[in-house]
């Protein structure tokens, strides 16, 4: 159900629908931004944050802003952890259970999904969202991951990598690290 709100913090899109989705963890939260003039979206590219912070990350803002200009519906989707007020994330299991009832109502939903006629559906997210979205890009039917500042190691302990999720997602990706990212940089890639 749309919700109404005090409006987005500076920087942070304003979405053009906000649905709220009961999943088996919690409510999760669905930002939707869509493409001006009521274009028909190219696409559905649905990104989830990380452990450490929410919808409003400046890579997510940027990658929903570069969407909507492509043509493209983006959705932010909000944690059920998040939405409830944990500061510290679940195990992956919680969070890929949460992300999945996401995609499924908005596939069932005249929202966005594969089956309303609106292009591909490419999932990602930020950190550990774009790990959870690695874990499931093939149960959700994606043509592909954007993974923005992927963990690909624990800070400081490289030894411990974690590129392997990166293959294992089993459809394309694409991968943006910073140069000073502590979980990696592009060279890591």
């Amino acid at each position: 159900m749309p919700r109404s709100s005090d409006g987005p913090a500076e920087g942070v899109r304003t979405p053009d629908a906000v649905v709220d989705v009961e999943t088996p963890v919690g409510l999760a939260r669905a930002l939707v931004h869509d493409p001006a003039g009521g274009v028909r979206p190219a696409g559905v590219l649905v990104l989830g944050h990380g452990a450490g912070g929410g919808t409003g990350a400046a890579d997510l803002q940027v990658a929903a802003e570069v969407a909507v200009a492509g043509g493209w519906r983006c959705v932010l989707v909000e944690q059920p952890w998040r939405v409830a007020g944990g500061k510290v994330a679940p195990a992956p299991a919680r969070l890929d259970t949460g992300w999945l009832a996401v995609l499924a109502a908005l596939a069932d939903d005249a929202l966005a999904g594969p089956g309303t006629g609106t292009g591909p559906l490419v999932v990602g997210g930020r950190s550990a969202g774009a790990r959870v979205a690695c874990r499931t890009a093939v149960t959700t039917g994606a043509a592909g991951v954007l993974c923005l500042a992927f963990p690909l190691h624990p800070p400081g302990r490289p030894e411990k990598t974690r590129a392997g999720a990166l293959a294992a997602a089993g459809v394309a990706g694409h991968v943006v690290q910073g140069r000073r990212d502590p979980g990696g940089g592009p060279a890591e890639v």
